[in-house]
């Protein structure tokens, strides 16, 4: 079966949330969920289609992608592979000041567990019949992933590239140039036709940013 995405736009930043799933199986991915009222809208898509969470999985660890860790460890930490949350160990360090990040824009933040899993480039995380390919691509975060689904030409690229635009790189560990090579050297060597769900705004393909996005441009 393919790899379904599906996205849930929550929180304060307006970030996606995403639920991957095939064969019955689950991933999510950077819960910015910021109330009871968005994490149900996530878990209640889980539940009505018999999903079970196998992954758990950060893109990276800036507030707006770890508002929900807290609560989605607490229901599902225990029957996913690693035992909890996945997250390149450059990383850590926003992810335990996720408070300190959350009274810098004045949310509220239940502090995130530790991760149970380091992710290094080249991490292959199996979901039902579909593999995943973590790829490094720093400069938005120092330890920012993506999740790439060669077989459904399918990217979780967390807030590395946008629809005609780039990720911010004046947040703490961010560097412009840094940003720009991880782009060019781990998302514009995909193929065109490939999908990238980003984690703000909707989705776009390889070959549109290739073309048009202005931060990509000669």
């Amino acid at each position: 079966m393919p790899l379904t995405v599906r996205s849930f736009t929550v929180g304060p930043f307006a970030e996606n949330t995403y639920v991957l799933h095939d064969g019955g199986e689950a991933a999510v991915v950077d819960p910015g969920t910021a109330s009871r009222q968005e994490r149900d809208r996530v878990l209640d898509y889980i539940e009505r289609r018999g999903l079970r969470v196998r992954h758990l999985l950060l893109t990276h660890a800036h507030i707006d992608h770890v508002l929900g860790c807290a609560a989605f460890a607490h229901r599902f930490a225990e029957g996913t592979d690693d035992g909890g949350w996945c997250l390149h160990p450059a990383d850590l360090p926003l992810l335990q000041n996720a408070t300190v990040q959350g009274e810098l824009f004045g949310v509220a933040v239940q502090e995130p567990p530790p991760p149970a899993r380091e992710l290094a480039h080249g991490d292959r995380i199996e979901l039902g019949e579909t593999v995943l390919e973590v790829r490094h691509a720093p400069g938005h975060a120092p330890g920012h992933v993506v999740f790439y689904d060669e077989a459904g030409r399918q990217l979780i690229g967390g807030d590395v590239l946008f629809a005609g635009s780039i990720g911010r790189t004046d947040l703490w560990g961010g560097d412009y140039e840094t940003l720009i090579r991880s782009i060019r050297e781990q998302v514009l060597t995909l193929p065109d036709e490939t999908t990238v769900f980003s984690g703000h705004g909707p989705p776009t393909t390889v070959g549109a940013e290739r073309k048009s996005n202005p931060f990509l441009q000669g």
